[in-house]
């Protein structure tokens, strides 16, 4: 069952996004726009199976140019439940909810071959320019509505405190 994630799921899902990703994810640079930053409320999905969180997506908000637009990730399925279609049918419930909002596209940083299935492509060479070290083959964008997406990316806004060394307290 695919549903919104509630505060009581959100110590799963962080040790769901440590076992899938380690503790490298802190220095990617999609990682860094979430520093500080909470997810955009009604964006935050989970797969539950027999009571068991399998997989969790979040979108965040984030700054192209002057818009503001969403950052899909981290997308997280269980290891021994990849390939079930989980991670799909997750985005698949944001990308429909982020519809019904204000914003023009979803950008990530992932596999073409993968996130294609759910619409995704990658965006030409500098119409969007990630802080940080970012492989362009891998900058890949869906439309949500007409517009052309382009210009530097940036955090959104800070919600939360962030220490000298960029992790975010509370």
């Amino acid at each position: 069952m695919i549903r919104l994630e509630t505060p009581q799921d959100a110590p799963f899902v962080e040790a769901l996004n440590a076992a899938s990703f380690g503790p490298g994810r802190f220095a990617k640079s999609a990682w860094r726009l979430r520093e500080g930053v909470s997810p955009v409320p009604g964006l935050s999905f989970v797969a539950v199976e027999d009571g068991v969180l399998r997989g969790s997506v979040r979108f965040w908000p984030i700054m192209v140019g002057a818009q503001a637009e969403l950052l899909l990730g981290p997308l997280a399925v269980e290891s021994s439940q990849r390939g079930r279609g989980i991670g799909i049918a997750l985005m698949q419930a944001g990308i429909a909810a982020a519809k019904d909002g204000p914003w023009r596209a979803i950008l990530l940083v992932g596999d073409e071959p993968y996130y294609a299935r759910a619409g995704f492509a990658r965006l030409p060479p500098g119409q969007v320019v990630f802080p940080g070290p970012v492989d362009g083959n891998r900058l890949l964008s869906l439309p949500l509505k007409s517009g052309v997406v382009a210009g530097p990316v940036r955090r959104a806004r800070i919600d939360r405190p962030v220490c000298a060394g960029g992790t975010a307290i509370g």
